[in-house]
């Protein structure tokens, strides 16, 4: 794929001279190459000026695009949407196009205007800084684009700070780099860098919308996100080529869909942890199984596949493979009173578990909030491509009987009427799973038995040895009685020790599996 991105590039070039010596030379023009790992193909660009003014253009198949300027004013804001409609960019009810924006400061009579997942993260900053919840909502808004310098400035040291090693090493200098600007056909090697980048755009949990722009590395290492704005994590190209080339020649792939519970970590919250970040750890070193975690903190199984989560792992694929379909935490958002949010949560993250009688429920013609129908999507998608699904139950929260954080834990993964709650349908969410299981005659792994068990058996206080309770002096970021701390433990998440502890019951339940045999044998002994 990697080859095909860059011959696309240098064939475009050449066009792309030939082009503007004969049809642009009395006029002044932008153009670039919108891209997300790969060229977007008959993306719609849109671009607005400081007036006000709105011109729009299509992609060709290598995603390159031209647009005359002759009659623009910068600053720009550019954006481009493509697999979808531009109107649906904020949306996460339904699955999202593809949606990327781009800022440029001045104007040249041929000026490059690159859209990427480097320019959205830029345009994403600054739309924050000027009070918009991400860069769509600043697309959206009609009327003059202004820019202050310094923030423009800002946004791009911003970016510096995460690339300037992998900038400086396929040999482009940093001091001035904007990927905006930047004439792509000059180094082919950005175009791969690109590649290796995983983007997306967050939830905005408050208003359901399309938040702020997140970057990953190749294996999901949060690269920037965390926060609406600020510094990034350091994007080691080396381990990422790496990754990407260890992926293709494993013998197996086993691919994590899930939530916070399975999820990668940054380092600045080291060492909170999900069970997936670890779980290869638990095969022997020549097993040929490399473990992709895609799984995002917050998501439900049903805006996983909305929010194009899934969309970044589903290319990877391949017959032979494994797909765990680890959810369930966050389908139980569906309180249409709950303050500030409920509302959002039941348009976007809401599925409802079966009926006690173990039939689908779901409102008048919205199948899609059914929490079998969605599970069952990704059951259909990895046979598809010939991989095998695996059903998990999700882990257990710290919660006794009382709802008190404590010790005995008990079964919380379901919805039941209550005062003040609202809830269309209630029902059990794990025995959901189990009859989703059951009726695809799929493996199930019973997480959330075992991880009860296994907190009952370290108790209280033991259990915080093992969830999310951080002593400040290991790490700073949890002083100031953020969750996770000693002083509001968080029993849902997990640090280091209980990550690689949930991923060894994996492990042990794997090897309790007659279909999934084949891994089993290259699970390592106990240890």
């Amino acid at each position: 794929m990697t080859r095909v991105i860059l011959r696309l590039f240098m064939i475009g070039s050449v066009l792309c001279a030939v082009c503007a010596c004969s049809l642009f030379s009395a006029s002044s023009t932008m153009q670039g190459y919108a891209i997300e790992q790969q060229p977007l193909a008959n993306g719609l660009v849109q671009i607005r000026d400081a007036n006000g003014q709105v011109q729009t253009t299509t992609t060709r198949a290598d995603g390159f695009y031209r647009i005359s300027t002759t009659h623009l004013t910068a600053p720009l804001l550019l954006s481009v949407s493509a697999q979808g409609n531009a109107e649906d960019c904020h949306r996460n009810d339904q699955l999202r196009p593809i949606c990327l924006a781009s800022v440029v400061m001045k104007l040249e009579q041929t000026t490059y205007g690159n859209i990427n997942p480097l320019t959205d993260r830029v345009a994403s900053d600054i739309a924050v800084t000027l009070g918009h919840i991400g860069p769509q909502q600043w697309v959206n808004q009609q009327g003059a684009v202004s820019i202050p310098a310094s923030v423009h400035q800002q946004a791009l040291e911003n970016l510096h700070s995460g690339f300037a090693d992998a900038l400086t090493q396929i040999g482009i200098d940093t001091t001035s780099f904007d990927a905006a600007r930047f004439p792509m056909e000059r180094n082919s090697q950005l175009a791969d860098l690109l590649s290796l980048l995983h983007h997306n755009r967050n939830y905005d949990n408050n208003t359901g919308k399309t938040g702020h722009a997140t970057l990953s590395d190749f294996s999901f290492r949060p690269i920037v996100g965390l926060s609406a704005t600020g510094a990034y994590e350091r994007f080691d190209i080396v381990r990422a080529r790496a990754e990407r080339n260890a992926l293709a020649k494993a013998r197996t792939r086993i691919f994590i869909v899930g939530d916070s519970t399975s999820a990668v970590y940054e380092q600045l919250r080291f060492p909170r942890m999900g069970w997936g970040q670890v779980f290869e750890q638990e095969f022997t070193a020549n097993s040929g199984i490399k473990v992709v975690t895609g799984s995002r903190a917050g998501r439900s199984s049903r805006d996983f596949y909305n929010g194009r989560w899934f969309a970044q792992m589903e290319s990877l694929i391949q017959p032979g493979d494994y797909v765990f379909i680890n959810h369930g935490h966050n389908d139980q958002n569906c309180d249409s009173n709950k303050p500030v949010r409920g509302m959002a949560d039941v348009r976007n993250l809401c599925t409802y578990p079966n009926s006690d009688k173990g039939d689908p429920q779901f409102p008048a013609n919205q199948p899609e909030l059914s929490f079998q129908y969605s599970l069952e999507r990704y059951i259909e998608i990895a046979r598809s491509k010939g991989a095998i699904p695996v059903m998990f139950t999700p882990t257990a929260r710290i919660k006794n009987a009382r709802g008190e954080q404590t010790t005995p834990v008990v079964h919380t993964h379901l919805i039941r009427a209550a005062s003040g709650k609202h809830y269309l349908f209630t029902g059990d969410y794990t025995q959901t799973i189990k009859d989703v299981a059951r009726k695809h005659q799929l493996p199930l792994i019973d997480l959330e038995a075992r991880s009860i068990e296994f907190a009952n058996r370290v108790g209280n206080p033991g259990w915080k040895d093992y969830w999310l309770v951080v002593d400040p002096a290991i790490n700073p970021f949890y002083a100031n009685n953020v969750s996770g701390s000693p002083q509001a433990p968080d029993g849902t998440h997990f640090q280091q020790r209980g990550a690689e502890a949930m991923a060894k019951l994996v492990a042990e339940e794997i090897r309790k599996q007659p279909a999934l045999t084949a891994l089993a044998k290259h699970v390592k002994g106990d240890r």
